[in-house]
C-alpha cells in the first residue's frame, strides 16, 4: 500500500510547528495559518491502525471542505483554501479542549451506555424505554474531553466543563449554539441525499481575534454517522441493525476480531483485500454523503504532489 499517505515531514517555508493528530498533520506557518493534511490513517476506539486506506484523507478532506462551505452562512470556519485533494489550509486557531457531541439518535456509544443500564450521559437525562437507534426528543449534546494521541476521548457534561473553567460560560453557549445549527443544517444535507444525520462532532476555536470558528472535519463518515432514510422505520420495527454509512464498519469488524483498544489486545491483521475493501466503503460513503462521483487523485508520488501544491499556495 505504498501509494498511501501514513506520515509527513515536510519543511514548508516560514514552518514554526507541526501537530501530529489521530488522522491529520497540522503544519503553522509563521504562526499565522495552519496547513492541514489528512493522512489516510485508520483510527478506531482511538488506536491508529498499522495501515493506511487508499484515498481515504482525499475523501474526508473533500467531504470536510464541501460541508465546511456549505455552512458558513451559518458558523463561521477556520477554512480559506484547499491547494491539494488532502490539504485544508486555513486561520490559526487555539483549539477548546472539548469536542461538542451531537445525538439525534441512540447508538453507537449511546447505546453501548444505555445498554449497561446508564440513563444520563454527560449530564444529559435519557429518556426510559428506548432501543437502540430509537430517536432522541430531541437531539442532545454529549462533549467530550480532547485525547492526546494514544489517549482516549472521555465524556464530561456541560457542568464539569464550566466548573473546571475548560471553556468559559459565554463561549459554552455559542460552542452549543453553533452545534446545534450546524446539526440541523447537516441534517437537512443528509435529507435531500436519503440519509438521516445520526451523531457527529465538532470542533472549535478561536481567532487570534477572538472569533469562534468551526475548525478541523465536519459531517464526515470519521466523525459522523448516517442512516439509509429509506430502510430506517422498517429495520427499528424488527429491532434489527440499522443499515448505515460510517466508520461503523470498522469497529463492528474489530470488535468480532476481539479488539476494542483495551489494554492487552492486539490489532488484528488486516490483509490487502480487507483494506481495498475499507477503501471502497469509504469511497461509497463519499459518493452517498456528497452526491458526486469520487474522482482519485494522482497518488504516483502523493507527497511530492502533496509539496508541491501546498509551496505553490504559500508562494
Amino acid at each position: 500500500m505504498s501509494n498511501t499517505i501514513t506520515a509527513t515531514n515536510f519543511n514548508f517555508p516560514n514552518q514554526t510547528a507541526k501537530y501530529t493528530g489521530k488522522v491529520r498533520e497540522v503544519y503553522t506557518i509563521n504562526d499565522d495559518l495552519l496547513v492541514m493534511i489528512a493522512t489516510d490513517r485508520l483510527s478506531a476506539f482511538d488506536v491508529v491502525m498499522p495501515k493506511g486506506i487508499p484515498f481515504k484523507g482525499q475523501i474526508l478532506n473533500q467531504i470536510a471542505t464541501k460541508m465546511m462551505k456549505a455552512t458558513e452562512h451559518l458558523v463561521p470556519n477556520w477554512l480559506i483554501a484547499t491547494p491539494d485533494p488532502n490539504v485544508a489550509i486555513g486561520h490559526m486557531c487555539k483549539p477548546f479542549k472539548v469536542e461538542m457531541v451531537i445525538r439525534g439518535y441512540l447508538s453507537g456509544h449511546a447505546a453501548r451506555e444505555y445498554k449497561a443500564g446508564k440513563r444520563r450521559l454527560c449530564g444529559v437525562e435519557m429518556p426510559e424505554g428506548m432501543i437502540e437507534n430509537d430517536k432522541f426528543p430531541s437531539p442532545i449534546i454529549t462533549p467530550a474531553t480532547k485525547a492526546e494521541m494514544g489517549e482516549h476521548d472521555e465524556d464530561i457534561s456541560r457542568e464539569e466543563i464550566l466548573a473546571k473553567g475548560i471553556v468559559s460560560e459565554e463561549d459554552y453557549a455559542q460552542l452549543e449554539n453553533y452545534t446545534r445549527l450546524l446539526f440541523e443544517e447537516g441534517t437537512k444535507i443528509a435529507k435531500e441525499r436519503g440519509l438521516i444525520l445520526v451523531d457527529t462532532k465538532y470542533e472549535f476555536g478561536k481567532t487570534k481575534d477572538g472569533k469562534i470558528v468551526l475548525i478541523d472535519e465536519i459531517h464526515t463518515p470519521d466523525s459522523s454517522r448516517y442512516f439509509y432514510a429509506d430502510t430506517y422505520e422498517e429495520l427499528q420495527k424488527k429491532q434489527e441493525p440499522q443499515k448505515q454509512l460510517s466508520k461503523e464498519f470498522v469497529r463492528q469488524w474489530l470488535i468480532n476480531n476481539d479488539f476494542q483498544g483495551k489494554e492487552g489486545q492486539t490489532v488484528p491483521f488486516m490483509s490487502d483485500e480487507y483494506i481495498n475493501s475499507v477503501s471502497d466503503r469509504y469511497i461509497e460513503l463519499y459518493e452517498n454523503i456528497t452526491g458526486e462521483t469520487f474522482k482519485k487523485a494522482d497518488v504516483s508520488n502523493i507527497l511530492n504532489r502533496i509539496e508541491e501544491n501546498v509551496v505553490s499556495f504559500l508562494e
